[in-house]
């Protein structure tokens, strides 16, 4: 009996383990009710003595039998479903297995008697040639008909300037100040549908220092012949942000301290009206340049201009280095000197440059130079390696911004200005073609600082 009894507990099947279970628990009770000494009963007034009669213990045993027949019923049949789900599982296995070694068979042996495809790959061939014939090429441009269009686009939302800016300009001899007004952006066109227009003007008191060198898209309003000057920025401002007008008013007034009047005759007040950007992109829509040698502003004079194409001011020179490494597709950018106009010289002003590399629309990490006391000519003399991502090189661009600390600025950094230099697939820098030119050797090149 305790044989059995083992066997059926070690059964591994969930419910007709359990039925056996508390058969074979009634089972051995009714066994120990058959011995002639009568079963013991605790209780909490004393020990009784309760004879059970034989009808109660025949009840007992039927029930106990047919619970027994119940659970050895419910356990032959999950024994069989078992048996008969892993037969067809092996089954399944073996055909898929017969199927795909026959499949292979049938492959090998019409790729080696039948040179001729199936019917099932001719027809998808055919519907593939059907519905390539259906779309033109327009509706799947390609990446230079995508970089030409991008082109495009900017370059007519540059020349697409309109609007007039009116404000007033003011020289108080007695007090030797400049006073300049923003008083109203009238004609903005709005480019987005969706966007509402946050316009802002942001103005920049220049003064014009040495001549520098020809730099492209920088020209003088002098004389085509004489080269550009070099600008310096004496004060920048802004005036506060206006939401969802396109003639937006502002009367927002600036003003510095001018000591001698015929300062006036080499400064320059430089206003841009400026879409306002949350991420630090403001689109410029115009600007304006007025020379204040050129007016009489003596008393408040106001002014009605029309907006005008963006130009960038030349505002140092940058003795930029470049040198190919194709065995190691490495990029080096030497940073030897940089030439800026001083309007006063500061003891607590230093330069640093930051330098980025865009290559084949991947952007590497930018690297900066250490801070060098600023002079008319500061010396670097750093180099700083770039590791290119794959070769061919189609397009790089090299962004160099100089940057100007101060210990007294609140700002802890000021843009002084920025220069490109690389190569695009229709255009490359003159820089770059002589760096190609002379694998493996530095190339130095004068290049304009522009803002």
């Amino acid at each position: 009996m305790g044989v059995l009894r083992n066997a059926f507990t070690r059964t591994p099947l969930g419910l007709g383990h359990r039925y056996v279970q508390a058969t074979w628990s009634i089972i051995v009770m009714l066994t120990l009710m058959d011995y002639p000494a009568p079963v013991k009963l605790l209780s909490a007034a004393g020990d009784q003595w309760m004879p059970f009669s034989d009808t109660v213990k025949f009840c007992i045993l039927g029930i106990s039998i047919t619970l027994l027949l119940l659970a050895l019923a419910i356990l032959a049949w999950q024994t069989f479903r078992c048996c008969t789900q892993t037969h067809s599982t092996y089954t399944e296995q073996d055909t898929l297995s017969s199927d795909l070694l026959y499949s292979d068979e049938r492959s090998t042996a019409e790729e080696k008697y039948s040179g001729a495809p199936s019917t099932k790959v001719e027809n998808v061939s055919t519907e593939v040639h059907r519905l390539s014939r259906c779309f033109s090429q327009d509706s799947f441009p390609s990446p230079e008909n995508s970089h030409t269009e991008r082109d495009a686009v900017e370059q007519a939302s540059v020349t697409q300037v309109s609007g007039s800016l009116h404000f007033s300009v003011y020289y108080d001899q007695l007090q030797s100040r400049l006073v300049a007004t923003v008083l109203q952006v009238e004609g903005i066109l709005k480019n987005s549908p969706t966007r509402s227009l946050q316009l802002f003007v942001k103005l920049r008191l220049m003064r014009a220092g040495l001549e520098g060198v020809e730099v492209e898209g920088c020209t003088d309003e002098q004389g085509e012949g004489t080269p550009p000057a070099l600008w310096t920025v004496l004060h920048e401002w802004q005036t506060r942000i206006v939401k969802g007008s396109c003639n937006p008013l502002f009367g927002d007034q600036f003003s510095c301290v001018v000591q001698d009047d015929r300062e006036l005759q080499h400064l320059r007040l430089r206003m841009e009206v400026r879409d306002f950007d949350k991420f630090s992109r403001h689109s410029v829509l115009g600007e304006v340049k007025v020379s204040l040698g050129q007016l009489d502003i003596s008393y408040p004079l106001e002014l009605h201009e029309e907006l005008q194409m963006p130009q960038k001011d030349l505002v140092g020179e940058v003795l930029l280095t470049l040198k190919f490494l194709p065995t190691s597709q490495r990029l080096e950018v030497g940073l030897l000197k940089v030439k800026t106009a001083l309007a006063q010289i500061c003891s607590d002003a230093a330069l640093y440059a930051r330098i980025s590399v865009q290559c084949n629309q991947c952007k590497l990490r930018y690297q900066k130079t250490s801070a060098v006391a600023r002079c008319p000519v500061t010396v670097f003399n750093e180099v700083i390696i770039f590791s290119l991502p794959d070769l061919p090189v189609e397009q790089c661009k090299i962004l160099v911004s100089v940057y100007e600390t101060r210990k007294t600025r609140k700002s802890p950094k000021y843009l002084l200005g920025q220069l490109t230099v690389g190569k695009e697939k229709t255009l490359e820098d003159q820089h770059w073609s002589l760096m190609m030119q002379s694998v493996r050797q530095p190339v130095a090149k004068w290049h304009g600082l522009l803002i």
